[in-house]
C-alpha cells in the first residue's frame, strides 16, 4: 500500500478527481472509486475515499441560512439514506465476491449513460413526502454496498425544483452526511483500518489541491463540453471495473 506508485497513484487520483469537482461540482467518489478499485480493490479504494469525500462535500453543502432550509426540507431523504448506508455496508463487509465491484462498475457506467442523455424525473408533487425516504433508503443501500451515492439520490433531489445554489447545496448535503455515515459505518464494521484512514487523511491535499485548480478554471472551460467527455469517461472507467472483475 506505501510503495511510492502506489501513493503516486493515489496522489494523482485525487488531484484529477478534486479538478473535476471544482470544475462541476461532483465527481470526486465516482473518479477515485472507479480508478483505486482496479488497484485496490473496492473495500479499500470506498475508505480511501472517505475523508477527501467528506471534506469537499461539507464545503460545498454548508452555507448558512439557506443550506438549512434545505436540511428542512431533505431531512426525511437523508435519515433513511444512512439506515439504508449502515444495512448496505454490512452486506459489503460479508461479501467476499466480486459483486460489489461489478455493481459499482454497472452503476457508474449507468451514471455516464443517464448524465449524456439527460433525463428528468417528474417533480414528485403531494408524493414528496413518502418519495423522499423511499429514494433515501434506496440511495443509503446502494451508497453501502458500492461506496457511491449519486444514484438515484441525484435524479430525485433534481426532480425537487431547487434552483441552482439551492441544488448545488442539496447535493453536497446528501453526498457528506452519506459519507459521514458510511465512515461510521465502515469503522464499525472494521473495514476503516488505520493504514486506510492514514492513506484517506493524507489524501486530502492533493484534493484539496485540484478542488482549487478547477474552482479557478471553471470560468475559462467549456463546461458543458467538459461534462460530456468525463461522463464518456466514466462509462469506460465503469465498464473497464466491470470487465476486470467477470472476464
Amino acid at each position: 500500500m506505501w510503495q511510492a506508485e502506489n501513493l503516486a497513484l493515489v496522489a494523482l487520483t485525487f488531484l484529477v478527481a478534486g479538478f473535476v469537482k471544482g470544475i462541476v461540482g461532483l465527481g470526486l467518489p465516482t473518479i477515485v472509486l472507479g480508478v483505486l478499485t482496479t488497484t485496490y480493490g473496492i473495500t479499500p479504494a470506498i475508505a480511501i475515499m472517505l475523508v477527501p469525500s467528506l471534506v469537499t462535500n461539507a464545503i460545498q453543502g454548508l452555507g448558512g441560512q439557506t443550506s438549512l432550509a434545505v436540511l428542512r426540507r431533505l431531512w426525511p431523504l437523508l435519515l433513511a439514506a444512512a439506515v439504508g448506508i449502515v444495512v448496505g455496508a454490512g452486506v459489503l463487509a460479508r461479501s467476499s465476491g466480486s459483486g460489489p465491484a461489478v455493481a459499482l462498475g454497472l452503476l457508474i457506467m449507468l451514471h455516464g449513460c443517464i448524465s449524456l442523455l439527460g433525463p428528468r424525473l417528474p417533480h414528485p408533487g403531494p408524493h414528496e413526502r413518502w418519495l423522499s425516504p423511499l429514494a433515501g433508503l434506496a440511495n443509503g443501500l446502494i451508497t453501502g454496498f458500492t461506496g457511491s451515492a449519486i444514484l438515484p439520490g441525484m435524479l430525485y433531489i433534481q426532480a425537487l425544483g431547487f434552483d441552482k445554489e439551492r441544488l448545488v447545496q442539496a447535493m453536497g448535503l446528501l453526498f457528506g452526511i452519506s459519507t459521514l455515515v458510511l465512515m461510521v459505518a465502515f469503522a464499525r464494521y472494521e473495514l476503516l483500518t488505520p493504514d486506510l484512514a492514514l492513506l484517506s487523511a493524507l489524501a486530502l491535499l492533493p484534493a484539496l489541491l485540484g478542488l482549487r485548480l478547477g474552482a479557478r478554471l471553471r470560468r475559462r472551460i467549456a463546461e458543458e463540453r467538459f461534462r460530456r467527455l468525463l461522463y464518456v469517461v466514466l462509462i469506460a472507467l465503469g465498464g473497464a471495473i466491470v470487465w476486470r472483475n467477470i472476464g
